[in-house]
């Protein structure tokens, strides 16, 4: 087998630079839409997530229940799929990992009689708390190109998307 042909760059272009310019396709009409940009910072986002929670066990969907319990104790299933926009089967698994890792428990609704309050155990408030301070600092480190300001303004604007 022939080894790969050697790149060369000019004097003041790194081999680097030179390759990624040549490997680099015409994506401008992928650039202009709004899906295709927010998958590409959510590749980067995710990436900065799946490192940082490796060491808690949190998949993203994880996060967002224990999360959303933590500010909202007993929610109902229902409360969660709706707010996450899952569906019930896919929250089922989930509770029941989150409820065999003694994260979570179910108790019963005050108010409705045939619904069940999710509520996060002591090691569930403890996880929670610490994996939600892990989240601010990767969200501000993937999105460290941008200003205070302009994370602001790009959060809102995603929210009047899918708000």
């Amino acid at each position: 087998m022939p080894a790969p042909a050697k790149k060369t760059s000019t004097k003041n272009e790194p081999a680097a630079s030179a390759s990624s310019r040549s490997d680099r396709l015409d994506a401008r009409v992928l650039e202009t839409l709004v899906g295709y940009n927010a998958r590409r910072a959510w590749l980067i986002v995710s990436g900065f997530f799946a490192e940082r929670m490796a060491p808690y066990g949190l998949k993203q969907i994880d996060f967002s229940v224990l999360s959303l319990l933590a500010h909202n104790p007993g929610a109902t299933s229902r409360q969660l799929c709706t707010t996450l926009d899952i569906l019930p089967p896919n929250l089922v698994s989930l509770v029941a990992t989150l409820d065999s890792r003694g994260l979570i428990e179910r108790r019963p609704h005050p108010h409705d009689g045939r619904a069940v309050g999710l509520h996060l155990t002591s090691d569930g408030e403890a996880l929670v708390r610490e994996a939600e301070q892990a989240v601010v600092q990767l969200e501000a480190d993937a999105s460290a190109k941008l200003s205070v300001r302009e994370r602001e303004t790009l959060i809102k604007l995603l929210q009047k998307i899918y708000l």
